[in-house]
């Protein structure tokens, strides 16, 4: 079978995964921008060697935006797969969480900047966050 330069070799393409928090009010979204990046994300991120994705989330968004988030008010959202951002040949898995948190949030670390971005505004953000941009309710 012939292909182009265009096609992707499936065998070939990295997989990332991650975790991502959802925080969806009024209808719209929270995310972050991290220093150097172009593209809006979830809070989240990779999981660190021995952590279940529970553990990873609370410790982002603590890291991330200073927040507490409650590990037993955690529910599973989604898992949404879409191409890295700014990664060709690499896929992300991402796995999303809704939960209840404590503390004002706040850009910490590695966040340049947070947002409420809405529908609309989904090609400020990066793929998986369209992603999960498409599977919230219309208000």
């Amino acid at each position: 079978m012939d292909t182009t330069s265009s096609e992707v070799d499936m065998t070939k393409v990295q997989t990332l995964e991650s975790v991502g928090w959802v925080s969806y009010e009024r209808g719209r979204l929270l995310v972050v921008r991290s220093k150097g990046r172009d593209a809006f994300y979830l809070p989240g991120g990779k999981l660190e060697p021995g952590e279940s994705p529970e553990e990873a989330l609370v410790r982002e968004v603590r890291e991330e935006l200073g927040l507490k988030l409650h590990s037993s008010t955690l529910v599973h959202f989604a898992t949404v797969s879409a191409p890295a951002h700014a990664r060709p040949g690499v896929q992300l898995s991402m796995r999303c969480f809704t939960g209840v948190v404590d503390g004002v949030p706040q850009v910490d670390g590695e966040i340049a900047e947070m947002r409420w971005v809405s529908k609309g505004q989904s090609d400020l953000c990066a793929p998986a966050v369209q992603e999960v941009l498409r599977l919230l309710p219309d208000l």
